[in-house]
């Protein structure tokens, strides 16, 4: 395998993973020209199309996700044997400062970041949580977990999942109890009837929810008895009965599987995709370690939402 081969093969996976040729292009630092002419080459290489096109988005065709799965393989195992051969020299070494939203920071970042010093013995972890403004320059941060590109052009933000969407959830318990005039919500102006679970960020409360579909937004006010500043503590919330909150489905996935909560279907309306991005003040600091964790950190989000 030629070293432009295996170029072709970690684009055609960072364009499955990201869904669009643009996306993979900033992610890679290449021009989109590049990205798409290494798609159309391997198309044409396996004689087999990989991915339907549209205007917004592209999408595996069933070949092309099988294709995937021995492409992942295949690089895997090539980047275990460089790994092996430079196992002395590339030890990782070094403290990562990381901030991460509560909600995010508690219940995944945390024990990822035990699995990974457990692998990379040498490797000091410093993990801020909030879910305020955090900033990299004044409180001495390496690295943040957000959600949303950054407002910050000066920043650099890496996408480690864009297809992650908010979910309107609750739990079972909350939807067998609500009163039978008022019924589950079914469209977005249902929620006005129930208790929603309200997130603020620097004193401010979500009052409104955003909705899309088919090209149409539809805004709601939503008000209940309960707000937190704190996304974890309004996930317990949900869990507990107490109301319906719209989250983030990497922060509710566990609870998903587990059955504590349920995703509220609102007739097609969603809220638009929320994505996770790791962020660093400057290019700079992306260092072997960096690009350590931000691989890492990509893969664990694939399993949870897999």
């Amino acid at each position: 395998m030629t070293m432009k081969n295996l170029q072709d093969l970690r684009i055609f996976i960072e364009t499955a993973r990201l869904g669009s040729l643009s996306a993979c292009a900033r992610h890679l630092d290449l021009s989109p020209a590049v990205v798409s002419a290494a798609v159309k080459r391997l198309e044409a290489k396996i004689e087999t199309v990989l991915f339907v096109r549209s205007t917004r988005r592209l999408r595996l065709t069933s070949k092309g996700e099988q294709y995937l799965k021995h492409c992942r393989d295949a690089v895997a195992i090539l980047d275990n044997a460089y790994a092996g051969l430079h196992d002395n020299d590339a030890e990782l070494t070094g403290t990562i400062r990381l901030s991460a939203s509560s909600d995010l920071g508690r219940n995944l970042i945390l024990p990822w970041l035990d699995d990974f010093i457990d692998i990379h013995p040498k490797v000091t972890v410093q993990l801020h949580m909030s879910d305020s403004y955090v900033d990299l320059y004044g409180q001495q941060i390496d690295l943040a977990l957000r959600y949303g590109a950054p407002k910050d052009s000066s920043l650099v933000a890496l996408p480690i999942v864009l297809n992650n969407r908010p979910i309107l959830c609750a739990s079972k318990e909350y939807l067998s109890k609500v009163d039978k005039d008022i019924g589950i919500p079914k469209m977005p102006e249902d929620l006005s009837q129930h208790n929603c679970l309200r997130l603020g960020h620097d004193e401010k409360y979500l009052s409104e929810w955003t909705f899309e579909k088919a090209g149409k937004t539809k805004r709601v006010a939503v008000d209940g008895n309960r707000r937190s500043k704190d996304g974890d503590v309004v996930r317990r919330w949900a869990v507990a009965g107490k109301g319906i909150a719209l989250k983030s489905q990497l922060d509710i996935a566990g609870d998903l599987k587990a059955g504590r909560l349920v995703e509220v279907e609102l007739d097609g309306w969603q809220v638009a995709n929320y994505p996770l991005y790791l962020i660093c003040p400057e290019r700079r600091l992306i260092d072997p370690l960096f690009n350590a964790v931000k691989e890492y950190l990509i893969e664990r989000v694939e399993q949870v939402l897999r």
